[in-house]
């Protein structure tokens, strides 16, 4: 058995920093993306709140997305605000 039948240390090492390297690029990509959502959102709340009903939103969906957590996509939070409010109303038009 030579050698070169078994991964060295620094092999092993080298995949470890580029699995670190990765998980922190990923990271780094989704706060941004995050950070990038939450100013979309900021700029929502310039619209009227006639045209916010407009695109189905409220005044106050804006303001439960941004107290999300920093961790979470707002967006995803208000996404997910309005289809509740969507599954309501379908749900209420069924019973009338």
């Amino acid at each position: 058995m030579t050698a070169l039948d078994h991964p060295t240390h620094s092999v092993a090492a080298g995949t470890r920093a580029v699995a670190v390297v990765t998980r922190v690029a990923t990271g780094l990509r989704a706060f941004l993306r995050r950070m990038k959502n939450r100013r979309q959102i900021n700029r929502l709340c310039d619209l009227t709140d006639h045209e916010l009903a407009d695109i189905g939103l409220r005044r106050t969906d804006l303001l439960v997305a941004m107290r999300s957590p920093m961790s979470t996509d707002p967006t995803a939070h208000l996404s997910m605000i309005v289809r509740e409010r969507l599954s309501t109303e379908e749900g209420a038009r069924r019973v009338c």
